[in-house]
């Protein structure tokens, strides 16, 4: 369905979701259920994240921003095998032209060299390509561990507000590409008006965000664009590509972008996935005869799809042939309101 015209984004408090209480998880999956049909994102309370890992893995990433270009390139993602390191500005194109105007630092669950996965050569999975700078490792690491704990816990939500059990889906997220990135969007006080992410979903289940100024926007059903600035002690979570096909259209992953920035910005997304090799298809209660099932897609391949046709160091890959996209891979802005728009 399209999500509504909605005017502002919910709060949601999850802390039921830790608790034992069966009545307010209901009421917890209930809201989560709303939020994800008509508006695509919410607000996420109650996680229980000790604010001081929030503030030592961003006073990390300030120092290695602040770094030299030359240092910074010493870990770019173009010298990994999987997608790990340091994006410099124009790396990325989401909006079919018009280059970011930001910088990134990508990471992941830090897999050892003799992973199996890494050595059979998956795209997405291994090691992470740390930059020799004394505590950045530990203090990104511990951010990563407990905002993927959460998401597992989100996840739980999730799994009852589709009708499954809570534990529905544990065992789909035992080593998943959940990707952290560190993004930085510099100070310009004449910023030309561009994005500084261009339009797009995001190709995960949800995505948890927390950020440290304003920026990000949401496309609501009217077409309009709503501002969703941050609030204290509260993540941004929106609905991904993978959810919206498990539910075949009953959630929307909704377009969002990044607005012109004249302040500096720090945003801090975890891109919360299922295991690489998960089959996902719409499940059974969704499809109807009005509403068809959906073509089922591979989570991992689907991710690295949609990552390959937007970071060059990749596209230039593709061109010299050492890499390939999946035979089911999609177009960019397949899914959200740019799919529902094309749809008759």
């Amino acid at each position: 369905m399209m999500n509504k015209a909605f005017s502002a984004v919910p709060v949601i408090d999850i802390s039921a979701l830790y608790g034992t209480d069966a009545s307010a998880i209901a009421q917890t999956a209930a809201a989560l259920k709303t939020a994800a049909s008509e508006v695509g994102f919410l607000y996420v309370t109650g996680h229980g994240l000790n604010l001081a890992r929030f503030d030592a893995m961003l006073a990390a990433a300030k120092r290695f921003f602040a770094l030299s270009l030359d240092q910074k390139m010493k870990v770019y993602i173009g010298n990994s095998r999987n997608h790990r390191g340091y994006v410099p500005e124009g790396e990325e194109d989401f909006a079919g032209g018009t280059k970011d105007k930001k910088e990134a630092y990508d990471l992941s669950r830090d897999l050892p060299a003799d992973d199996p996965d890494y050595l059979a050569g998956n795209p997405l999975l291994g090691p992470n390509q740390w930059p020799d700078l004394p505590g950045f490792a530990d203090a990104v690491a511990a951010y990563y561990d407990a905002t993927f704990e959460i998401g597992c816990v989100l996840l739980r939500g999730f799994a009852l507000a589709l009708g499954e059990p809570m534990d529905a889906f544990d065992a789909l997220v035992t080593k998943p590409p959940s990707q952290l990135r560190l993004i930085h969007y510099p100070h310009n006080a004449e910023a030309e008006d561009r994005p500084g992410i261009g339009a797009h979903t995001d190709y995960e289940c949800f995505t948890l965000l927390r950020a440290t100024a304003p920026g990000l926007e949401v496309l609501n059903g009217a077409g309009a664009w709503i501002d969703v600035p941050p609030i204290p002690d509260a993540y941004v979570v929106n609905i991904g590509d993978m959810l919206e096909l498990w539910t075949n259209g009953a959630f929307v992953a909704t377009t969002h972008r990044v607005r012109k920035v004249s302040e500096e910005r720090y945003s801090f997304p975890l891109f919360f996935s299922l295991d690489y090799e998960t089959q996902i298809v719409p499940m059974p209660r969704f499809v109807t005869a009005q509403n068809p099932a959906r073509t089922g897609l591979v989570a991992g391949e689907h991710l690295f799809a949609q990552t390959a046709q937007i970071f060059t160091y990749l596209r230039e890959r593709m061109k010299r042939g050492e890499l390939k996209l999946p035979e089911t891979a999609l177009g960019l802005n397949s899914f959200g309101q740019s799919k529902l728009q094309a749809t008759p």
